[in-house]
């Protein structure tokens, strides 16, 4: 009996997790899915240019380092082509060119044309981010959105774990092959996008010289005051970038980033240097994604009606002593209690702030804040690696940790004092938002508690 009740309790949150969502969402987390199922170059880009090419570690650190600067150009690119463009055009686009440029990079031998064509490859493959998550804030309901954002992460875990296992043996086999299953995975996710989804940018009233008036009741770009009480202005760059509490939140972001990169690159250094194999790291950051997998769902259950605030403030802080803990670490067991605390604060974390920068969005300008989001994660894949390694080899692992800590209650602190009087959460725009009617906007209102929602203002992209 005790199992049969077990059993049911599970189905009955299943169903409370994936009940209630758009298809249109189910059709982008099944393209979310399948890009990442066929994520192997990222896996075995090392091993191919210092084992099958012959290259040094140097060079293949050089085209990583290219790989995420071309992240980091196409951060705000590609949240512009989201809003001028649309979210659709943007993907297809964006994953498109990332299957050619993967496809390329199986056949170029030249460390040049190597690192020339790792560098369009993050150039395309980060450029639908900001679609991708902007798409995701127009389809879904506010009080859905943080579980829509977990379950995408999920997603994304979910196909880079499977992808991660299957790298190793399909190396082996062949590293073309990789390249080229990932090209065509790629394209598949492409061809979901052109035949299941439709475009979601919000209309722009103000196209047809209507606009630009922000009327009673409209919202203002919500930066230090919620955006209550003004006009909302044509939304470019700049917006962005004069919108100052949200620019707090950028380097909030940029510093737990920074936290959440050691996972990657000061851990396996520092375990490395104390006499650990790879084998060892790996059983130890095997944990990471096994507890994201398995924990993700509850978890976001559990938080997603709670104060994103509160949220950001105790994972910012867990995410920074989780790995300040690594410094009393000695044993590959304890490594694997170190990855448990941190993993924790990633699962609280990445859907709570994603949600965050949809909440603090202009309706007509969500492709271009998040793209400024993508891009304090881009510049912190740039900076880690190089700060890591220098206070490693000054300092020492520990100095590392230590400042670990440091870094994450600061960015606690800043994140209590940022998310005072949060606005309201705009509405859902597309297409599926239209067929689910008023009740979610009036549901909207209720969980942000601040009164009538007003209607989205006439905007114009810049």
């Amino acid at each position: 009996m005790p199992s049969v009740v077990s059993v049911r309790a599970f189905r009955h949150a299943a169903r409370e997790t994936v009940s209630g969502l758009p298809r249109e969402f189910w059709w982008l987390w099944i393209s979310t899915l399948v890009n990442r199922l066929g994520a192997f170059v990222a896996t075995f880009m090392a091993l191919y240019l210092t084992l099958d090419r012959g290259y040094s570690a140097s060079y293949a650190g050089l085209v990583a380092a290219l790989h995420g600067l071309g992240g980091v150009v196409s951060s705000l690119g590609g949240g512009v082509m989201a809003d001028r463009l649309g979210r659709r055009p943007t993907m297809l686009v964006a994953q498109t060119a990332t299957a050619l440029s993967v496809a390329a990079l199986g056949f170029v031998h030249h460390p040049l044309a190597i690192a020339g064509v790792a560098f369009l490859v993050g150039m395309a493959s980060n450029a639908s981010r900001p679609a991708v998550q902007a798409m995701m804030a127009d389809i879904v309901r506010p009080e859905d959105r943080v579980r829509a954002f977990s379950l995408n992460y999920w997603a994304i875990n979910l196909g880079f774990a499977i992808s991660s296992m299957g790298a190793g043996f399909i190396a082996e086999f062949s590293y073309l092959a990789g390249f080229l299953i990932e090209a065509g995975m790629t394209l598949a996710c492409a061809i979901v996008v052109f035949l299941k989804l439709p475009e979601s940018r919000p209309e722009q009233p103000g196209a047809g010289g209507k606009g630009n008036k922000g009327g009673k009741g409209s919202k203002g770009s919500k930066g230090d005051e919620g955006g209550k009480g003004a006009p909302e202005e044509a939304v470019g760059l700049g917006t962005v970038l004069r919108d100052r509490r949200f620019m707090g939140v950028v380097g909030l972001s940029f510093l737990v980033a920074f936290i959440f990169q050691q996972g990657a690159i000061g851990l396996p250094v520092a375990m490395g240097a104390a006499g650990f194999t790879p084998a060892d790291y790996g059983m130890a950051i095997a944990v990471n994604g096994v507890l994201i997998v398995v924990l993700q769902i509850p978890v976001t259950r559990f938080i997603q009606h709670r104060d994103p605030g509160r949220l950001l403030v105790v994972s910012s802080v867990l995410a920074g002593y989780g790995f300040g803990l690594t410094a009393f670490a000695g044993s590959v067991g304890v490594f694997a209690l170190t990855v448990c605390v941190w993993t924790l604060a990633e699962i609280v974390n990445a859907p709570t702030q994603t949600g965050l920068v949809v909440r603090l969005s202009p309706v007509h300008g969500r492709g271009r804040y998040q793209g400024m989001y993508t891009l304090s994660w881009a510049v912190a894949s740039l900076v880690a690696p190089l700060m890591s390694g220098v206070v490693i080899d000054r300092y020492g692992a520990e100095w590392l940790w230590g400042l670990c800590a440091v870094v994450g209650t600061a960015a606690g602190a800043g994140y209590a004092v940022l998310m005072r009087r949060l606005p309201a959460e705009e509405p859902a725009t597309g297409p599926a938002a239209a067929r689910t009617g008023e009740p979610a906007t009036e549901r909207a209102t209720d969980l942000a508690g601040e009164g009538p929602a007003a209607a989205p203002a006439d905007v114009a992209t810049a």
